[in-house]
C-alpha cells in the first residue's frame, strides 16, 4: 500500500505542474523517474511516450499509466492515473468556473502568452531528446525522412492522415529496413 501510496503522490505532483501537455512533461519525467527514482531507462520512457502518442487519451496520462503498471500492475496503474489527473481536473474545474470571467483581462491574457511560450520551449528540449534517442543511425534516419514526407502529403491533400497511421508505417519501415538490412548482412 505503501508503495501505491508513493505512486499516487509521485504522479499528483507531476501532475500538478504538466503544462503544455506530454512532450513539455518529458525532461520532468525523465529527471525525476529516471535520474532521481530510477523507475524506468530512458529508453523505456521513450517507448511509452511513443505509446502513448498512438494510443487514444492524452500522452502525459498514458505515460503515468504504463509507469505505474510497471511498478505495481493494475493497481499501480490505477494509482499513477489518479494521482496524474487529481490536480488538473481541479483546475481545469476551477478554470472553467472563472475564466470567463476573466479571459479578456489583458493580464489574464499576457499570462496565458508567456505561458505558451514557455510550453514551445518545453517542447523543443523534448524534441531534442526524443531526435538524440530515436535517431541512433541511417536507417533511423530513413525512416524519420519517410515518415516526415507522408506527413507533409497529408498536409498537402484534404484528407489527413491520422497519427497511429504514421505510426504503424513506421514500424513497417522499421521491420522492412531493418530486417532487410539484416538479411543481407
Amino acid at each position: 500500500m505503501k508503495e501505491l501510496m508513493e505512486l499516487y503522490l509521485v504522479f499528483l505532483r507531476i501532475g500538478a505542474v504538466n503544462f503544455g501537455g506530454g512532450y513539455a512533461m518529458l525532461p520532468l519525467l525523465e529527471e525525476d523517474l529516471n535520474k532521481k527514482r530510477g523507475w524506468v531507462t530512458t529508453d523505456e520512457l521513450m517507448d511509452y511516450f511513443a505509446i502513448g502518442q498512438c494510443t487514444p487519451g492524452i500522452i502525459a496520462l498514458n505515460v503515468s499509466t504504463f509507469i505505474g503498471n510497471k511498478r505495481k500492475g493494475v493497481p499501480g496503474a490505477v494509482a499513477s492515473t489518479l494521482g496524474f489527473l487529481t490536480c488538473p481536473i481541479i483546475l481545469i474545474l476551477l478554470i472553467a468556473a472563472f475564466l470567463t470571467n476573466f479571459a479578456d483581462i489583458p493580464l489574464v491574457q499576457n499570462a496565458f502568452a508567456g505561458i505558451r511560450v514557455c510550453v514551445c520551449v518545453l517542447i523543443l528540449e523534448a524534441v531534442m531528446k526524443l531526435w538524440k534517442k530515436a535517431i541512433v543511425d541511417r536507417i533511423a534516419f530513413v525512416i524519420y525522412a519517410l515518415i516526415f514526407i507522408l506527413m507533409l502529403a497529408g498536409n498537402l491533400i484534404p484528407v489527413k492522415i491520422p497519427a497511429a497511421v504514421l505510426v504503424v508505417a513506421a514500424g513497417i519501415a522499421g521491420i522492412l529496413i531493418r530486417g532487410h538490412k539484416e538479411v543481407a548482412g
